[in-house]
């Protein structure tokens, strides 16, 4: 892991091996869901180009000893999250300006790797399975990756581990306001689940069942 220059707008750290960029936030302090970021523009271009970051969440003890670090994959990140701030009062010294924040409560719980979490070291085995079992989220188009991140999200809120299509269908009204121009929402669901099947983020127990697969 390298370290960029300083001041360099959303990316901290670069990796020569595998050319993926990281920007790190931290705090002393709980992980909250809404974390602070800098100009809102900025991080909209970025997030919208071929070289969005990755990024690190980083909080802290008293003491300086870190309670939790997480990673967030680039592909979790859309503009969705992103929470644009008032500009600052004509009175400030950058009057005008408009910064952002992260809201990860709108990530699905698969784009939340815990390196670090209470405390305790994540082993690192696991932590590198959880990364890697979202990267074809990568390969998707807006669209569609926009839909399996809506879905997972979705999941996520069903609070059994066995759930059915049905449960997924109550959805329905939300997905349609994310996604106005489509008119088979639940068509679109079926299709997407079985992405998330053959993905392994779900298991297929048959007769419109499913599972959440942990690692």
């Amino acid at each position: 892991m390298n370290e960029y220059e300083n001041n360099r707008p959303v990316a901290d750290f670069f990796c020569k091996s595998c050319d993926e960029e990281f920007e790190l936030k931290s705090k002393s302090g709980k992980l909250s869901n809404s974390i602070t970021d800098g100009a809102d523009s900025t991080m909209i271009q970025r997030i919208n180009s071929n070289k969005n970051p990755n990024f690190f969440f980083l909080t802290y003890s008293k003491q300086l000893s870190v309670d939790n670090f997480l990673i967030i994959p680039k592909q979790f990140f859309t503009t969705d999250i992103i929470i644009k701030r008032q500009p600052l009062s004509p009175s400030a010294r950058r009057a005008g300006w408009i910064g952002c924040n992260i809201d990860i409560s709108n990530i699905a719980e698969a784009g939340k790797v815990f390196l670090v979490k209470d405390a305790k070291q994540v082993d690192s085995q696991f932590v590198k399975e959880s990364f890697n079992k979202t990267i074809f989220l990568r390969d998707a188009n807006v669209d569609s990756k926009g839909w399996l991140l809506d879905l997972m999200k979705c999941i996520d809120m069903i609070s059994k581990e066995n759930f059915s299509l049905d449960d997924v269908y109550k959805f329905e009204k939300d997905l349609k306001l994310k996604h106005p121009k489509n008119n088979f929402i639940k068509d679109k669901i079926r299709q997407k689940l079985q992405v998330l099947r053959d993905k392994g983020i779900i298991e297929f127990t048959g007769r419109g069942n499913y599972k959440k697969i942990r690692l």
